[in-house]
């Protein structure tokens, strides 16, 4: 972000606290983006240029992060920070599976701050576009007279819950709709095919022209594994594309508006969660 941009930033977040009679209004819940976590330095540099896109698309929210694992901020030290505050929990991750179903409630639960938790990221119609625009980036041209030669395989990190698969499942059909060709997901672990055993799959169909989108929010290992086995075009990870940033603060509205009966559903799952432990 340039100097002038943190400025204009600052000053919105200061008026945005101010009400039209000039009083001060309550400080909106926090937003805390839940990252895995990785040994790969890009990931942790991804992830907090995703924060400052949300930090400029709505000045005056609070955004921070926690991780699952492997880097810091941990995600309780980053709920033990905001004491007794309010926070909605927003996981990077792409479908359901034991981080979002334990977890994060596990965490949330054992906090003193007053925690929501939004739903994952996926599947949805903006991780669809930001796909299809990292594959444009990566050379991806709409087919034409190769559209029967043509097909996508999406690589996704893999779970072994099976919520988790028929989410990349979803996200596999929206993005074959917005492409006219075959996408086949495609799993770094825990899950079958691989994604050389999706292009082959596809090139015994007569689609040799296959190119791997990365269904990953930031590089990283299983994102640099699946790339080396894209027989051609290989797109980047989501990363920090705005279409990102505006996903994850439509979940944490999302989250804010459920009823308070959704909430307190949840509450009681965490804490027959941390009960069944």
């Amino acid at each position: 972000m340039t100097a002038s941009n943190r400025i204009t930033s600052q000053l919105g977040s200061q008026l945005a606290l101010v009400s039209v009679d000039g009083t001060r209004r309550p400080a909106p819940p926090a937003l805390v983006l839940v990252g895995h976590g990785s040994r790969d330095p890009r990931a942790l540099s991804t992830v907090r240029a995703l924060m400052e896109r949300i930090r400029e698309l709505r000045p005056g929210l609070p955004v921070h992060l926690g991780h699952i694992e492997l880097n810091e901020p941990l995600l309780p030290d980053t709920l033990a920070a905001l004491g007794t505050g309010d926070a909605v929990l927003v996981p990077l991750l792409l479908s359901r599976g034991h981080h979002v179903k334990r977890d994060i409630p596990e965490a949330a639960a054992a906090a003193s701050a007053h925690s929501r938790i939004a739903a994952p990221l996926g599947p949805h119609p903006l991780l669809v576009e930001t796909l299809y625009e990292r594959l444009v980036e990566a050379g991806w041209r709409t087919p034409g007279a190769d559209r029967r030669a043509s097909g996508v395989v999406l690589a996704a990190a893999g779970s072994r819950d099976p919520d988790a698969g028929v989410d990349t499942r979803r996200t596999a059909e929206l993005l074959a709709e917005r492409l006219g060709v075959p996408v086949v997901p495609a799993y770094a672990s825990a899950a079958a095919p691989t994604v050389a055993d999706a292009v082959r799959a596809l090139a015994a169909r007569g689609r040799h022209r296959v190119a791997v989108a990365s269904y990953f929010t930031a590089p990283g290992r299983f994102s640099t594994e699946c790339a080396a086995a894209a027989p051609g075009i290989a797109a980047a990870p989501l990363g920090a594309h705005p279409a990102m940033a505006r996903l994850a603060l439509h979940r944490y509205d999302q989250a804010l508006a459920a009823p308070a009966h959704e909430e307190r559903t949840a509450e009681r799952t965490a804490e027959r969660t941390l009960a069944s432990a």
